[in-house]
């Protein structure tokens, strides 16, 4: 492979046929070209990189999702490899069908309390390194199901993106893996604390210990316990009292 760099309006002084670009090549692989014909071709076809940014940019270009869908965000996952989206274009079209061949989760769709282990040891067995995706409401905040059966994805398994939506179209799935491999590539986007310099505004659970200047919102809101010393009778009779009273 060849990479070449030209202006635009094809100056530069560089021979444009192929054949005058082998012999170029050839001279330069002998040790033939020198001085301003050498740096001419250094600087038009030669181009450093390290290994790392290599791996980076083989890995966010070829990974291998997983064939596993959950409820109706599935359909929206399925129409990303047609012809009006062609995830094949970053080279993510290859859905494997077993965990060891794939590098990439996509859950798509509300995870139950049941499913959770399954997708945890379905998690474990892919290949390292892995990424996963949440995608849509249900799956990553339990959405308009939020109740006892379900469980967020991040609550047991590492998520790298979220993508919104009940369900998020095809071309939100598509920003989120664009999202996704601008992480692989070593990249990531800023969130949007950081875009709107709002560092410092996170929320903190009651009793959690925190030096990074956040603020607790839950410090009025956190509801009175009951005494355990006080006797059962009491309770009781608090509790009769106060509906009594309501």
């Amino acid at each position: 492979m060849e990479i070449k760099r030209e202006l635009l309006d094809g100056g530069g002084g560089a021979p444009s046929d192929f054949r005058s670009r082998q012999m170029l090549a050839r001279d330069m692989l002998n040790g033939d070209l020198e001085g301003e014909a050498l740096q001419r071709f250094v600087e038009q076809a030669v181009m450093t990189t390290t290994l790392d940014k290599a791996v980076a940019w083989s890995r966010g270009n070829s990974l291998y999702p997983m064939t596993f869908g959950l409820a109706c965000c599935a359909i929206e996952m399925m129409t990303i490899v047609g012809a009006r989206m062609d995830i094949a274009r970053f080279g993510w079209e290859a859905f494997r069908a077993s965990p060891r061949q794939a590098d990439l989760l996509i859950l798509s769709g509300r995870v139950s309390v049941k499913m959770a282990p399954v997708i945890r040891r379905i998690y474990d067995q892919m290949l390292e390194p892995k990424w996963a995706i949440s995608m849509g409401a249900c799956c990553s905040s339990m959405g308009v199901f939020n109740n006892y059966a379900l469980v967020p994805s991040d609550k047991f398994m590492p998520i790298d993106v979220h993508v919104p939506g009940c369900p998020p179209r095809p071309e939100a799935l598509m920003h989120g893996i664009l999202r996704l491999r601008d992480q692989v590539h070593g990249h990531p986007p800023e969130g949007w604390r950081e875009r709107y310099d709002a560092v410092g505004t996170e929320e903190l659970l009651p009793g959690s210990e925190d030096d990074s200047g956040a603020i607790n919102v839950f410090s009025r809101m956190t509801p009175a316990r009951p005494d355990p010393a006080r006797p059962d009778a009491e309770r009781a009779a608090g509790r009769s009292g106060d509906t009594a009273g309501a």
